[in-house]
């Protein structure tokens, strides 16, 4: 296994901040001289901020990059639309929500037309180990929902209220607590509770497509999925439904915690959500979108969770890890389909904005090397990437990330403990002095910032509002974000044409993509060198604001033979391997990509690499081209391809 890098800080802040304070009521010199709050006491502070209108999917720009989490979709004429003030994140915040709820997983209701009563029974005295159980009931016109949860509360460590953790779970145990994946002992060694979310009392999983119209949360709420609940047509995601049970099941707590008799010992400023894989991402999800959870530990949780879309579009073979067209698409709403394949790149958000939802509050997420389905590389340059969030509001020791192997999935081994410890007893138990700027990985050598170089261009538009002068040509042409550099690694190749010249591409006529291989070194022997799986890619703004991909594959292992000493390029540069009939609007070429990812052997396996020479001391470089209109662009600056890591 690849060395595990581990950095440890122990930065400490002078004033940590408890309670009920909006983000947005905090003015630029509050923010110098207090942390942001660890916690708040409602479930979205920002709820009074509305929905930004947004844009069909033609209209929706393309970002290759992460999107940049400080750019509002729009803001008032004098104001910037990048902000990174903690004080406007609040809103921000609530932009990425109404994102993700709109493209990714269907609303999210906020059960202000609910009633909620909540009762908690405490285990009968005597019965060792027992547990107590908490029954919250949601009543919406006239139909109800039930969640009965197991509660397990410390003995002989003080009569609380203590912090509490909520575990995703199929079940309720009758005895001792659940921890969910984590370690037992992590939990039964402090004064921390814990609750049982037990989602199939919202919505029930299921192993494939299943019709969830006779399931609770939809029986409350038919409209949300317009009679059919099945992951073929309906417009709501279980993940949108489980996030809504465990922000019922809080409101639950907050009401037993108040009865008069036997209230339930829980502290409400001190919840947690945990859980592994698909729970994973539940536990992901429903911290982000309660802020009055103030710990989050989503254990790997693949994609849909932590991992990026794009990025595990744009680096992992087609099958070797968990992307949009091979997800549950009952957990997903179905009109995140649209997004499939190299449509994933006109997602406005990513999921780095989804754990940058979670902030100031705290997040610890984990991965595991050994299951290639997870998506591991995307998880750690999202995690970067989400570093930055929590950076820029100076609480880099809120957020960490543990990605390791050599352990079961959804199994703790021994050196992934005292991270974990570290945020037990810093979030939920107050202990300031634990050390929580947490950064593993084996990924020495992964070029993670060229995902976020884009960030802070003052002319990040995003192509929103172009317009047309009628002759076909755009005012005030937007950036268009790229990247600083190419993706080349183990044979593996992402290559743009920078600064791509402004061919036409007509709707209904052909476009040609085409590549370049020579070997360089004048005593180099003959060479084969193949192409397992590539193709390239054509942004294209078209003359109305839309926007779209047009894919060229290229034949897969196709073979290129090249003489012994000789350094051209070949096939000639009036060879194209691949054309495909454009079938969008028209339009103007906005940028191009070049993959060389290679081919998955099989579900949750590495694509191995893209290129492959029979002779390998001598450098190999490529380049490709596009044509339309008859006209070619000129081809992009060669690349040497890296064999290493």
């Amino acid at each position: 296994m690849k060395r595990l890098t581990y950095c440890i800080g122990t930065a400490l802040f002078a004033v940590l901040v408890l309670g009920s304070v909006h983000a947005g009521e905090r003015t630029d010199r509050d923010q110098r001289h207090h942390a942001p709050p660890l916690v708040y006491d409602v479930e979205n502070t920002g709820a009074r901020y509305p929905a930004p209108a947004f844009p069909s999917f033609d209209q929706l720009p393309i970002i290759r990059p992460l999107p940049d989490p400080f750019v509002f979709f729009s803001k008032g004429r004098h104001e910037d639309r990048r902000d990174t003030r903690f004080a406007s994140w609040e809103r921000r915040r609530n932009e990425i929500k109404a994102a993700i709820e709109e493209y990714e997983i269907g609303a999210k209701p906020d059960c202000s037309d609910c009633t909620i009563t909540a009762s908690y029974v405490p285990p009968a005295a005597g019965t060792q180990g027992a547990k107590g159980v908490l029954t919250v009931v949601v009543t919406r016109n006239g139909k109800s929902l039930t969640l009965t949860s197991g509660v397990y509360i410390p003995t002989g460590m003080g009569d609380g209220p203590f912090a509490a953790l909520i575990a995703m779970t199929f079940f309720s145990s009758p005895t001792g607590p659940n921890p969910g994946s984590l370690p037992a002992n992590l939990i039964t060694s402090r004064p921390i509770a814990t609750v049982d979310f037990v989602h199939n009392q919202v919505t029930a999983y299921a192993f494939g497509s299943a019709d969830h119209s006779n399931d609770p949360f939809y029986q409350l709420y038919p409209e949300l999925c317009a009679g059919t609940c099945n992951g073929t047509v309906s417009n709501s995601g279980q993940y949108a439904a489980w996030s809504w049970g465990v922000s019922r099941l809080i409101d639950g707590i907050q009401i037993a915690a108040r009865q008069a008799v036997d209230p339930l010992p829980i502290d409400m400023k001190h919840l947690g959500a945990t859980g592994c894989s698909y729970a994973g991402k539940m536990a992901l999800f429903a911290g982000a979108f309660d802020e009055r959870v103030a710990l989050t530990i989503p254990q790997e949780s693949g994609g849909g969770g932590a991992p990026a879309w794009r990025i595990t579009r744009a680096i992992e073979a087609y099958g070797a890890s968990e992307d949009i067209q091979r997800t549950n698409y009952d957990w997903f709403a179905g009109q995140m389909r649209q997004f499939s394949a190299d449509n994933g790149y006109k997602l406005p958000t990513d999921h780095h904005e989804l754990m940058g939802m979670v902030a100031p509050r705290a997040l610890l997420v984990t991965g595991n090397t050994d299951f290639y389905w997870l998506s591991n590389r995307s998880n750690y340059i999202t995690s970067r990437a989400t570093q930055r969030i929590y950076e820029e509001f100076g609480i880099a020791d809120r957020f960490g990330f543990y990605i390791d192997g050599g352990h079961g999935h959804c199994v703790i081994p021994p050196e992934q403990a005292p991270a974990i410890e570290a945020y037990l007893d810093k979030f939920l138990l107050g202990d300031k002095t634990a050390d929580t700027k947490v950064r593993v990985h084996p990924y020495s050598t992964l070029d993670y910032r060229r995902w976020t170089a884009w960030w802070g261009d003052r002319n990040d538009h995003h192509h929103r509002g172009n317009k047309n002068d009628g002759n076909g040509h755009h005012k005030d042409k937007p950036v268009y974000p790229e990247f600083p550099n190419d993706w080349n690694t183990e044979g593996t190749v992402v290559m743009s044409l920078r600064h791509a010249p402004s061919l036409r591409i007509r709707a209904g006529e052909t476009v040609d993509g085409g590549y370049q291989l020579a070997v360089r070194g004048r005593e180099h022997p003959a060479a084969t060198v193949s192409l397992v799986s590539g193709s390239v890619q054509a942004d294209v703004l078209c003359y109305d604001g839309r926007s779209f991909t047009l894919t060229i594959p290229f034949p897969t292992n196709e073979s290129i033979s090249i003489p012994a000493g000789d350094q051209s390029f070949y096939p000639d540069r009036n060879t194209f391997q691949g054309s495909v009939t454009s079938t969008g609007c028209s339009g103007v070429l906005q940028g191009a990509y070049f993959t060389a990812l290679g081919i998955s052997p099989g579900t949750g396996n590495p694509g191995g690499p893209g290129f492959t020479t029979t002779e390998m001391e001598s450098p190999l470089v490529t380049r490709f081209r596009v044509r339309a209109d008859g006209r070619s662009t000129p081809p992009s600056a060669p690349l040497k391809v890296n064999f290493q890591p």
